[in-house]
């Protein structure tokens, strides 16, 4: 085992939801009651997969507080964007959290939903928002960050509104998404201040900033008066 096999795992299990999903989309009325069991298995893979992460994070890389990839991702003139996953043990811990609680979720609505008319639609949008909370947890980037939490604004928004006959449910889903893209606003705007001030959208090359006493609009100066 090594750490970028570590990576590639943690990876397999942000991406098997995502596959779930299309599988659910393309072919679910097809597919019929089996849509559910496909997803319930993927998520309940993914339990398992997170488990062993963390058992390895734990024993075999005890001395590694983080295992990161860093790579090229986007050249805007001089400007290269890199993007990339880590694996810690806090994002080993919450990958365990996130595909428990996703598995129970798929579990309960395979009889809660049994009736519905749009049922692999549903168990589609679970595995979506479940691959957009993986995100999440495992970016190692305030870019990935941002983008996987508007995944979840998506998602989110999907299921609120599942049942959009219904008015009320229509509206909470537009409620939601209406209201989370005004913080998403400031989220942005952050995200741009702390790329302009230290060329960078990595969590740790940022904090080793901060740490070293570069702060945004010389910050520094009135926090402390």
């Amino acid at each position: 085992m090594t750490p970028d096999t570590l990576l590639y795992l943690a990876a397999f299990v942000l991406v098997f939801p995502l596959f779930g999903f299309v599988i659910n989309i393309f072919f679910g009325k097809r597919l019929g009651r089996m849509s559910s069991w496909l997803a319930v298995t993927i998520i309940g893979i993914d339990v398992l997969l997170s488990v062993f992460i963390l058992y390895t994070k734990l024993t075999t890389f005890a001395d590694m507080n983080v295992i990161q990839t860093k790579i090229n991702w986007l050249n805007l003139g001089n400007t290269n964007i890199k993007v990339g996953i880590l694996i810690d043990n806090l994002a080993a811990m919450m990958l365990i959290v996130v595909t428990l609680i996703s598995f129970l979720v798929h579990l309960f609505s395979t009889e809660y939903m049994a009736d519905d008319k749009r049922y692999s639609r549903y168990f589609a949008y679970l595995g979506l928002f479940t691959f957009s909370m993986l995100g999440i947890v495992i970016a190692n980037n305030f870019l990935f960050m941002y983008i996987f939490w508007e995944l979840v604004g998506v998602s989110s928004y999907l299921l609120i509104g599942f049942w959009y006959e219904k008015k009320s449910a229509s509206d909470a889903g537009k409620k939601a998404f209406l209201v989370n893209r005004i913080g998403d606003f400031g989220f942005f705007a952050g995200i741009l201040i702390l790329f302009l001030t230290y060329n960078t959208v990595f969590f740790d090359e940022i904090f080793a900033g901060i740490a070293g006493g570069h702060l945004p609009f010389n910050s520094g100066f009135w926090l402390t008066l």
